[in-house]
């Protein structure tokens, strides 16, 4: 574990966090990181250590059907400190940036009201940016460009969706993967919808960022360890019933293109349930996909500031709990920790 040293372009890059009217500001804490890295046992340990509540920055964990496939935490857990945003919404609502940003900043001010400190935890690393960044103000899309999207999606797939926007829309088009389906169709509808590229609106955020202070404690473990707790949470999600858990939200009948039907795990058990793959094939196939989206995770992370580099901690290990570090390296944590003090 160590902590991460500022360099002097990364100083110059703070936007004067330090300056007085920064100081002013009330103190949040992000904990982040790759999926399996031991986010929430870390935040929760924070929590309990200072005082804090913890707010989900989880895309998936949103979902209140999605309780064993995403890990959310569990009711033992919440019963040691409180947890916000998790599990509030249908998966027949998909949840936006815009969305989840209001929500994350009202828990924000109702924890710091308690006289607890806000944590933010989670994955998502475009949620996090969206406190710290502000966001773009998107007008509301019409139906018909909406309904577009997913037909093209649904028809064509996602591969030729990016193909045509890369001829509309060239600047979002390169910032998007070829298979990452729920961005291309939202960045598809934006432009039908509004004649004007998501990019383009991105570039003049109109949300400023949170009047906030904010650390930031990065989990960024070897891929093997990592890779290792992806199979063994994966086996105890079966052991705890996400099967059955999918065959409900399968139940539903819902869009497919909904965020919460491509939640990691959700099509491979669908596959499965269809008779398309047998469990193994399933299983290998969940694995290999959330090790593939932790390594986009970790260098979304590694390339994105949250907080300044010296309110910026790294742990290059999965966190287990407190005592797994040394007596030198949990005093360095510590000391770190004291800026909520």
């Amino acid at each position: 574990m160590n902590e991460i040293q500022p360099q002097a372009s990364d100083l110059r890059r703070s936007n004067d966090r330090s300056s007085e009217s920064a100081a002013s500001k009330p103190k949040g804490l992000f904990v982040v990181g790759p999926t399996a890295s031991g986010k929430s046992a870390l935040a929760l340990a924070i929590a309990e250590r200072l005082g804090g509540a913890i707010i989900n920055a989880d895309s998936m964990q949103l979902y209140r059907e999605l309780h064993i496939i995403t890990a959310r935490p569990s009711a033992s857990d919440e019963a040691r400190a409180p947890h916000l945003l998790y599990g509030m919404r249908a998966a027949a609502e998909a949840a936006s940036v815009a969305w989840w940003r209001d929500a994350a900043l009202k828990a924000m001010d109702e924890v710091r009201a308690a006289g607890r400190l806000p944590i933010i935890c989670g994955g998502t690393g475009m949620y996090c940016a969206a406190l710290t960044q502000g966001i773009a103000a998107i007008p509301p899309i019409p139906a018909p460009a909406r309904e577009e999207a997913r037909r093209l999606l649904a028809e064509e797939g996602p591969a030729a969706l990016h193909a045509r926007l890369a001829a509309e829309d060239p600047t979002s088009a390169a910032r998007l993967r070829p298979s990452d389906s729920q961005r291309l169709a939202r960045a598809w509808e934006v432009w039908r919808g509004t004649g004007r590229g998501i990019a383009a609106w991105q570039a003049e955020a109109s949300a400023a960022p949170a009047p906030w202070r904010f650390a930031a404690i990065l989990l960024d473990p070897p891929r093997a360890e990592l890779r290792a707790a992806i199979a063994r949470r994966w086996a105890a999600m079966i052991q705890a019933g996400a099967v059955d858990e999918v065959r409900a939200l399968l139940a539903q009948g819902l869009d497919p293109a909904l965020p919460a039907m491509r939640a990691h795990g959700v099509p491979e058990i669908s596959a499965m349930l269809a008779g398309k793959l047998t469990a193994d094939e399933a299983s290998a196939r969940a694995i290999l996909a959330t090790g593939q989206y932790t390594k986009r995770q970790a260098t979304w992370f590694r390339h994105h500031e949250l907080a300044s580099p010296e309110r910026t901690y790294i742990i290059n290990a999965r966190f287990e709990d407190l005592t797994q570090f040394s007596e030198s390296e949990s005093a360095k944590f510590f000391a770190f920790l004291d800026f909520f003090r």
